[in-house]
């Protein structure tokens, strides 16, 4: 079984949140803005350069707010062998500069705020439901 570590970010300002569009091997979805930790990066600066590269923003992280494991049966996985276990760390955090720029020639293709309201009607994957709910946005 593979494994990949990741870190992510809920950040929710005045009712909304920011989700980046993951566009990758055929599949696509709303996600938190993040992704996968370089080898000897810390989680934390992993977030941090992940919101910077997917959404334009500099983000501060506030608090971990949870680590969620899911394992993706190797018949659901998009490219790799054998099954794979995402761990996935989840940081509560907030702007503190840069502006809304979408991502050029990563994962992502897209940066966006969205009223929470709109969040249940979106196409996202599962990672958006989770950390809502870590971050008490959601029940």
């Amino acid at each position: 079984m593979d494994i990949r570590v990741a870190a992510y970010a809920v950040i929710a300002d005045g009712g909304r949140v920011l989700l980046a569009h993951w566009n990758k091997h055929g599949r696509s979805g709303w996600t938190l803005p993040g992704g996968g930790l370089e080898a000897g990066e810390d989680p934390a600066d992993a977030a941090v350069r992940e919101v910077r590269e997917e959404t334009g923003y500099d983000a501060e992280l506030d608090a971990l707010i949870g680590v969620h494991s899911h394992v993706i049966p190797v018949e659901q996985r998009s490219h790799g062998l054998g099954p794979l276990q995402a761990l996935r760390i989840i940081y509560r955090a907030h702007t503190v500069g840069g502006s809304l720029t979408n991502e050029a020639d990563g994962s992502t293709d897209e940066a966006r705020w969205f009223d929470l309201s709109e969040v249940p009607l979106l196409r996202k994957v599962s990672l958006v439901d989770v950390g809502l709910r870590f971050a008490g946005l959601i029940a």
